[in-house]
């Protein structure tokens, strides 16, 4: 372990030098020199400093003002305080900046090293209990993110469920997902935000589990009554996932809630207008009702892509946010979407 002196006499140093070397330490070092104080702290990383009290350009106590800045994120460093003043005042001083004991000049060399050994001896364990709290930390986190993606996965499963009963493949939630990512690309949010409504858009219609068959499934148009039920899969959906820890299950309550918006405020369940809509329901919005065009469902046939198209365009400021529409029409001459039948070419 590492030794730092810092006493502007250098007979002091080396006298604490020779002793210490003695009884076997051999990473000792030392300056005459306070005002390098932070240079040598840095380079040199130091278990214990020994810290004379009265230096010119720099006391002690200064050093000591300065180094109980840095304890929180450093932890415990003790600090062996030199001096030759053994009155209270001097002591309590020293003790409020964080000095951890005292040394009277002139030394006992006996005292030196047995003061220096023990608090080493609590550095030591100091670092051990440090690292296994990190290692603790680390096994805590692993298995919260083991319990969270299992979650995750239960929920995903169940919307999968919910969309078997609509479309026979259930890949819609899929395709969601996956051109919702990259939608939010062409948008140019952050890689972390993208993979977020990556795994949170498949939950998107997770309220359709409460969706009886028979609207589920008809093949004509819904009476008043059953479109009423119907749209009610945004708010059992959303309350299906109210309360989750997790930022994915965040953004999917808040997706479930707010997919079928409208950007001028037309939609529902609320009808809330413009970016007072959550930016990740803005971007659902258009990839889900893209995809649902292009898709075969019991009640309709599916639309050719150009068309798609053009009416995702069409609806730019109406059903969906231009920005969004813009981010779109973008992927699409990429030819960055993924489709209902493999066969199809944007």
């Amino acid at each position: 372990m590492t030794v730092f002196i810092v006493d502007d006499e250098p007979s002091s140093v080396a006298l604490l030098q020779r002793t210490l070397e003695r009884v076997g330490f051999s990473r000792i070092y030392a300056t005459t020199d306070p005002t390098r104080f932070e240079e040598f702290l840095h380079r040199l990383n130091p278990d214990v400093i020994l810290l004379d009290m009265h230096m010119p350009q720099r006391s002690g106590l200064e050093i000591l003002r300065f180094l109980q800045g840095r304890r929180e994120n450093d932890g415990y460093l003790p600090v062996l305080v030199l001096t030759s003043d053994t009155t209270a005042e001097a002591k309590h001083r020293a003790l409020n900046l964080g000095a951890a004991d005292f040394l009277q000049k002139p030394f006992d060399l006996l005292e030196v090293v047995l003061r220096v050994r023990h608090l080493l001896e609590i550095r030591y364990l100091h670092l051990r209990l440090k690292d296994e709290n990190l290692r603790l930390e680390a096994a805590v986190q692993a298995r919260t993110q083991e319990l969270h993606e299992a979650h995750l996965d239960a929920l995903r499963r169940l919307a999968y469920a919910a969309e078997f009963r609509d479309d026979d493949t259930g890949s819609h939630v899929h395709r969601v997902a996956e051109n919702a990512s990259r939608l939010a690309q062409r948008l140019g949010l952050e890689a972390g935000w993208v993979e977020v409504i990556r795994r949170a858009a498949p939950l998107h219609d997770i309220g359709k589990i409460a969706i009886p068959d028979a609207i589920l499934r008809k093949t004509s148009r819904l009476t008043p009554e059953e479109y009423e039920l119907m749209k009610s899969h945004t708010v059992v959906g959303a309350a299906m996932l109210e309360g989750g820890k997790s930022v994915y299950l965040q953004m999917a309550q808040r997706i479930a809630r707010s997919h079928h918006e409208h950007f001028d405020g037309s939609g529902y369940p609320d009808g809330l207008k413009g970016e007072a809509i959550p930016l990740e329901a803005r971007v659902v919005a258009v990839v889900d009702v893209f995809d649902a065009l292009v898709s075969q469902r019991p009640f309709k046939q599916a639309w050719p892509v150009p068309e798609a198209v053009a009416e995702i365009r069409r609806q730019a400021g109406l059903h969906f946010d231009p920005e969004a529409v813009g981010a779109f029409l973008r992927c699409v001459r990429a030819g960055d979407l993924l489709l209902p039948d493999p066969a199809k070419s944007l």
